[in-house]
């Protein structure tokens, strides 16, 4: 599984962080074969919204090799929906398996047109803004519609990490990672459908 972490200037860097930590956890405990991850923006470095600058290796790669993409939030997301070249080669992801997002990650995901016909969530802030993007907004912590998965704020990303991961794995798995983390508030099994 290949997969690819969306960055850009403004994002908050819990949304990435959150994810980041949890879902790596597949390839270093060896859940899945050949699980590996590339860091990609529109620059070779970003700074997040309190100033932490992120070198960046992979810019503008195209996306559609991998099979999950990510998307962190950050009120940045408001103005990059309008950003013709960051959400063009957005869908560039479009064949990706797995898309995810965190906060309001899910405005991107939007824009790009990955959000139609779903439900979705996002940060409580922004639940307006995503409306036109999506068949339903849901007011909940994570939401899940087939492979697609939308995270609500900041903190949520932890959770939606582990969610995605007992999604692809199973219930033994993510135990391991919430133990490793040393994260006991995920709930095993409860968001699963």
């Amino acid at each position: 599984m290949k997969m690819a972490f969306v960055l850009f200037d403004g994002m908050t860097a819990l949304d990435f962080a959150g994810f980041y930590e949890a879902i790596t956890w597949m390839g270093i405990l060896g859940a899945k074969e050949n699980v590996s991850w590339d860091f990609c923006s529109n620059k070779d470095e970003i700074t997040d919204d309190r100033g932490l600058t992120v070198k960046v290796t992979h810019v503008y790669p195209d996306l559609s090799g991998y099979d999950l993409l990510f998307v962190p939030g950050g009120f940045s997301t408001r103005s990059l929906i309008f950003d013709d070249a960051f959400i063009a080669w957005l869908q560039t992801a479009g064949n990706a398996t797995y898309k995810v997002s965190v906060c309001t990650g899910a405005l991107l995901l939007g824009a790009a047109g990955f959000l139609q016909g779903k439900k979705a969530t996002t940060n409580p802030s922004a639940y307006d803004l995503l409306t036109p993007y999506c068949s339903e907004v849901m007011k909940e912590r994570i939401v899940r519609d087939g492979n697609l998965f939308t995270g609500g704020g900041v903190s949520a990303s932890i959770d939606l990490g582990l969610f995605v991961i007992e999604s692809l794995t199973d219930s033994h798995f993510v135990q391991q990672v919430q133990q490793k983390m040393d994260y006991p508030y995920y709930k095993v099994g409860k968001l699963l459908m």
